[in-house]
């Protein structure tokens, strides 16, 4: 799997992360740990996502 298509793949993670979350906030019966456990993967995700952005511009400096 290239570079680019990682990113590709974790963004789209990190996307429907956000769209699980936003459902979760509008439903008032959402357990708040299942809210904290998905921003929790979500800023992992996003983290991940620019550490290999920042490799990715480091090796082509």
């Amino acid at each position: 799997m290239s570079l680019q298509s990682h990113l590709a793949e974790l963004e789209k993670k990190h996307r429907a992360l956000e769209v699980q979350i936003n459902d979760c906030l509008v439903h008032p019966a959402t357990d708040d740990l299942k809210v904290v456990e998905l921003k929790r993967q979500k800023l992992h995700l996003k983290d991940e996502i620019e550490r290999l952005r920042h490799g990715e511009n480091a090796s082509v400096h």
